[in-house]
This record gives C-alpha cells, structure tokens and sequence, in this order.
C-alpha cells in the first residue's frame, strides 16, 4: 500500500458529471458535494464526497490523504455540504492517525459503493472493515460539525 495513491485518470470526468447533475438539484447515490476555498488562490473547490454517521457524529474520508481537497479541507476548516438543493456550511475537524482506524472500519458497510475506488487506488488492500481500518495512516478522516 502506498502512501501516495493516484486517482484513476477517468475519475475527473466522473467527479464532473456528479457535480453538475447535484447542480441541477438531482442527488447522486450517497454523494454529497464539499466546496471548500483552495489554500493557495481562495477560489471554490468542490469535489463529491459521501459523509456517513458513526455514533451520531457525521464524517467524510479522503481517499488519498495528501490529495488537494483534503490540504483544502485541512487549511481552511471549514466548506459547504451540498446535497441537491440543500446547502449548509459545516466545519471540518481532521481526526489524528489513531483515531482514524474506528471510523474507517464503518466505510465498506455504510458507503460499499464507494470501497471499489478505494481498491482500484490501492487505498486499501482489502474491502474488509479491518482492511479500512489498516489505511488509517493513508487517509483523510474530517469529522463534520453544522455551523
């Protein structure tokens, strides 16, 4: 497993068509759109992500731990969730390496759509929640609080 994982090379298109049709207010799958200002220029970014709920508290996972959106995430705290036509801005609180692995565990059973993206990247080795949980120092997990 690598630390340094690289999106396949289809998956900006695809981030493209989810956006656009969220735009149109038409929810895709589990897929939320995070917009957060980019850490060099300010400008909006927005990627698709999919938030799920451990223990009444609301996260979402990078996939690739240095990936831009996650730096994004990191430097600016905070973004707007968008979900279709609803929109509300929330804070985003990376959690620490060792707490991480808890709530990579939840992912293949609360987002299975999103585990083959994580195998294809060699994210994970294993679409097992044990397998999540080993990626703990190779992903982002923000933990997002309503402000």
């Amino acid at each position: 497993m690598s630390s340094s994982t690289f999106p396949p090379p289809w998956l900006k298109w695809a981030n493209k068509i989810i956006i656009g049709l969220q735009r149109l207010g038409l929810p895709f799958g589990t897929m939320h759109l995070l917009t957060v200002p980019g850490r060099r220029t300010g400008a909006p970014r927005t990627t698709p992500v999919s938030p799920y709920t451990v223990d009444g508290q609301r996260y979402v996972v990078a996939g690739q731990v240095d990936g831009d959106w996650a730096k994004n995430a990191r430097a600016a705290g905070q973004g707007v969730l968008t979900r279709g036509r609803r929109h509300e801005t929330v804070r985003l609180t990376e959690l620490p390496v060792d707490e991480r692995g808890r709530i990579l565990r939840e992912f293949p059973v609360k987002v299975p759509q999103g585990v083959t993206m994580f195998l294809k990247t060699g994210t994970v080795e294993s679409p097992t929640p044990e397998g999540f949980e080993a990626a703990a120092p190779h992903c982002g997990v923000f933990r997002i609080e309503r402000l």
